[in-house]
């Protein structure tokens, strides 16, 4: 260690101190340098444009020149009205998320993760556009919404699959996380631009700007990503193994022929070998069937689309997307008191997501930080249903003691969900795929994320109307959510801090698998693929370090 230490440079020997993993004693210094942290912050700008949408529509639905414009009512009679307009225009954009994520998995194998990222910004900036130009058309703002999600849907699923291709390996958790805080800390501006705009604005400029603003990130994105160079594992599996190798050196801040270099780049070669064996073809049908039918491949695949579920049914954006509304309901008074509330919030959740990625991503590990944030964010979504059900807020009367104590649970519940339901679930679907199946893994992930994200989106507007009084049952309910995760947990979620990707498939069972192969192989003088064919294919190409 000592070594190693003497040859790092500032920022390798902050690393030192604050990660322990097994990986960072053994890898070289020189690979923790600047350019693996420009790469995460460029790609994470796609992060951005969610984090920014979910700030400035729950702001946005609350200022008067909007509600004016686009039929919200804000006579108590018109509830339910409300409630349903609100819940249309903030879940439209999922509905373009969704099919976003399928979209852009196919452009990121066919195009390369690069493109794919650059596309969908572009898409992006489009949606925003609309939106900013509806001018009190509902229809209009619903295509807008809409456009705008095939974009932020797509980067969503690129950005994790993009770092953890990059990343070195004892801080890619590190690494990928900063996709979770640039969310937090575009949900953060938002809040305030939203809290400027009431403050400084008038009549329609006052969400005219905040819808504008979303395209911003968007911008940036593009841009970033004309600088950064295409992911090694991807150029791998194109046959491209000069590019490959001469990518990951340029990441690494080593020479091409470094013994470190050669070894990730054969540690690549090996895996896509492997994965050929077990099943013939690179068709989608073909894919489907290794992710499906292989045991490993199969318990990956419904650990990540199990995570995104737990992380939306935590409440996280139920709050993200009504904030100004929910501390309406606490007691809270005024629009421009709910939305300084808001953007409070929103800083609590990047500091918090930074200390996090700092302090605890590949230290702490993934598996110890989901089990205990499952219990700390059900405690506090649990005292604020229970506040609102047994003291409800009274019009016209100060806050009491235990009500400021419940505003309290709100960024306390988001300090605990960017300590581990946040940033992990991204880290960890985007890390444990294998190589030919991490774009497919990854987008059926970020799928599931986003119609459960429609679902959170859709729902919680009527809940908190028609749950009980002030909405208490919503809480109560994800709070139960919240509890039920610890188990999930406990039982499913195997550690992964410090190991390679190449390294997942021991963790899941698959190497035995393939061994198992290449003995039949070996008996047979043929390779058996798994149901039962011989798989016929050229010679494998030789890399050279």
């Amino acid at each position: 260690m000592a070594q190693p230490f003497e040859r790092a440079g500032l920022g390798a020997r902050f690393l030192y101190k604050v990660i322990r993993n097994d990986a960072m004693k053994q890898d070289p210094p020189e690979i923790y340098g600047w350019r693996a942290f420009m790469m995460a912050c460029s790609a994470c700008f796609g992060g951005m444009l969610f984090g920014f949408d979910i700030g400035t529509i729950g702001g946005v639905l609350t200022l008067p020149a909007f509600m004016a414009k686009y039929g919200l009512s804000s006579d108590p009679k018109f509830k339910k009205h409300n409630a349903d307009l609100s819940a249309n225009i903030a879940s439209t954009l999922q509905a373009g998320c969704f099919f976003g994520c399928f979209l852009a998995s196919w452009l990121a194998d066919k195009y390369g993760r690069k493109k794919a990222l650059m596309i969908n910004g572009l898409i992006t900036i489009a949606g925003c556009v609309i939106q900013a130009c509806s001018s009190g058309s509902i229809e209009s703002m619903y295509v807008g919404r809409c456009v705008a999600g095939v974009g932020v849907g797509g980067a969503s699923m690129v950005v994790p699959l993009y770092i953890s291709e990059n990343a070195p390996r004892a801080i890619r958790g590190g690494l990928t996380g900063i996709y979770q805080l640039f969310i937090a800390s575009g949900t953060m501006l938002a809040f305030w631009v939203n809290y400027g705009s009431i403050l400084h604005l008038h009549g329609a400029a006052t969400y005219i700007v905040p819808l504008s603003m979303q395209a911003l990130p968007a911008v940036v994105l593009v841009g970033c990503m004309l600088l950064n160079k295409e992911s090694p594992r991807w150029l791998a599996k194109a046959d491209r193994w000069e590019d490959a190798t001469a990518v990951l050196a340029r990441i690494r801040n080593l020479p091409a022929s470094h013994e470190y270099v050669a070894t990730e780049i054969k540690d690549i070669s090996d895996q896509l070998e492997h994965e050929r064996m077990l099943i013939g073809g690179a068709t989608l049908k073909d894919l489907l069937r290794e992710m499906f039918t292989i045991p490993g491949n199969r318990k990956r695949a419904f650990i990540s689309i199990g995570l995104m579920i737990c992380q939306q049914m935590t409440g996280t954006n139920a709050i993200n997307y009504y904030a100004p509304q929910i501390f309406k309901n606490l007691g809270l008074v005024g629009t421009s008191t709910n939305l300084f509330a808001t953007g409070i919030y929103g800083v609590v959740k990047m500091v918090t997501c930074a200390a996090f990625l700092l302090f605890a991503a590949d230290s702490l590990g993934r598996r110890r930080s989901l089990l205990w944030t499952s219990i700390a964010q059900g405690c506090a979504m649990m005292y604020i249903g229970l506040y609102v059900r047994i003291s409800p807020p009274i019009t016209g009367q100060a806050v009491p003691p235990a009500g400021y104590f419940a505003l309290v649970c709100i960024f306390l519940f988001a300090g605990f969900f960017q300590w581990g339901w946040g940033p992990v679930c991204w880290i960890y679907v985007s890390e444990i795929p294998t190589a030919r199946l991490r774009s497919l893994n990854v987008a059926i992930a970020a799928a599931t994320q986003w119609l459960f994200n429609f679902v959170v989106a859709r729902a919680t507007p009527n809940m908190i109307a028609t749950v009980g009084a002030n909405g208490y049952g919503a809480f109560i309910i994800y709070s139960c959510f919240c509890f039920s995760m610890f188990f999930f947990v406990w039982f499913l979620i195997p550690e992964t801090k410090g190991l390679s990707l190449e390294k997942m498939d021991d963790l899941f069972g698959v190497t035995e698998l393939v061994k198992k192969i290449e003995e039949d192989r070996e008996a047979h003088g043929h390779e058996i693929s798994l149901d039962g064919k011989e798989i016929v294919r050229e010679e494998r190409r030789e890399v050279v370090a």
